[in-house]
């Protein structure tokens, strides 16, 4: 059986993905290939860091690719948002976050998914003993949140499933990392969603300001077919619930590992989520950024050649400062015309 892991990556979060596949190697292992899915056609410095990397592949399969394309497409425009004028479209708008499901048919039979904004912090052996039992293994919190803090609207989602509101809220799950089985999402079962979702109405059940969000849809898509999963902070073992994200979890850094605070618990990975990849590219150039646990993702950066790691972080000028504010400006007011 081959096992393998996934990520989504171009050109403009090489830095992010360089350090992913450096933690890859340090704490998991070269031993396990890895294929990255490209987010669009910005690859040239993708395509020159695998050639390095024996273990590292592009994913090839457009044919794939292009149903996820269409499906994705097809049933966001079914959303009540599909009509909002082009400036109050969100920054994702006809993104290609959605391509990470390519991984449900590509070459590997069992796999783990990593967002590329993500470190590696140990083995995941686990994950893939926990493939023999379910479909799915997710390690996430999404199914606590409460409230309009949820990405799906669970009573409408309810509904539509004809099932107490109380069994959608544990079925809840992000999608930045999980680990799965080839098949488990195909063409014949995409048909099916998309039934459910555009003629049935249940995209409608993506709360407005999710539009586009392939997390939401993720949920409603394993919770409609059913899928068996496990997720780690759910788990009845205290040792295996844990936080992962860079921007609200506190983390010890020992011997090259960040783990859990509380308990010193060993974590799947770090998330730096809610940055964006610009702040990472101006961090490896040397400037002074407001990322939680920098110094840990310079650390995996540049292992390789630590000696072009920046030694001092330096603050922009104020001039600087401003300059990017008022180029910030301008890009939004353009969104209006």
């Amino acid at each position: 059986m081959l096992y393998g892991i996934y990520t989504l990556a171009n050109d403009t979060v090489y830095d992010q993905l360089v350090a992913l596949l450096n933690s890859i190697e340090k704490n998991i292992g070269t031993h396990i290939p890895v294929c990255i899915i490209p987010y669009n056609d910005n690859l040239s410095k993708v395509k020159w860091e695998i050639q390095s990397r024996p273990n590292v592949t592009l994913f090839s399969n457009l044919s794939v690719i292009q149903q996820w394309d269409n499906f994705i497409n097809d049933v966001w425009e079914a959303h009540p948002r599909a009509k909002d004028p082009k400036h109050l479209r969100p920054g994702w708008y006809k993104g290609f976050v959605h391509r990470k499901f390519a991984a449900f048919e590509g070459e590997f039979e069992r796999f783990v998914f990593f967002d590329a904004d993500s470190l590696a912090m140990k083995p995941i052996d686990d994950v893939f003993e926990r493939l023999d039992q379910t479909d799915l293994v997710f390690n996430d919190w999404e199914h606590s949140k409460r409230g309009d803090k949820t990405e799906v609207i669970p009573e409408k989602l309810a509904e539509k499933l004809n099932c107490p509101v109380a069994d959608i809220y544990p079925q809840f799950h992000c999608d930045s990392f999980f680990g799965s089985k080839y098949g488990l999402f195909n063409g014949e079962v995409l048909a099916r969603l998309k039934n459910f979702l555009i003629n049935d109405g249940a995209i409608q059940c993506v709360r407005d300001r999710c539009w586009w969000s392939t997390s939401a849809l993720f949920s409603i898509m394993t919770i409609k077919e059913n899928c068996s999963f496990f997720n780690f902070t759910q788990s009845e073992n205290g040792q295996e619930r844990t936080g992962n994200c860079a921007d609200a979890d506190p983390f010890i850094y020992k011997d090259g590992v960040l783990y859990n605070e509380q308990g010193l618990k060993p974590i799947h990975r770090i998330h730096y989520m809610n940055y964006p990849s610009i702040d990472f590219s101006r961090l490896c150039q040397g400037e002074a950024v407001n990322i939680r646990y920098a110094d840990t993702f310079l650390d995996y950066r540049f292992l390789k050649d630590p000696s072009q790691k920046p030694q001092t972080l330096k603050e922009l000028s104020t001039l600087n400062k401003v300059n990017r504010k008022v180029s910030s400006v301008i890009k939004k007011v353009r969104k209006f015309f």
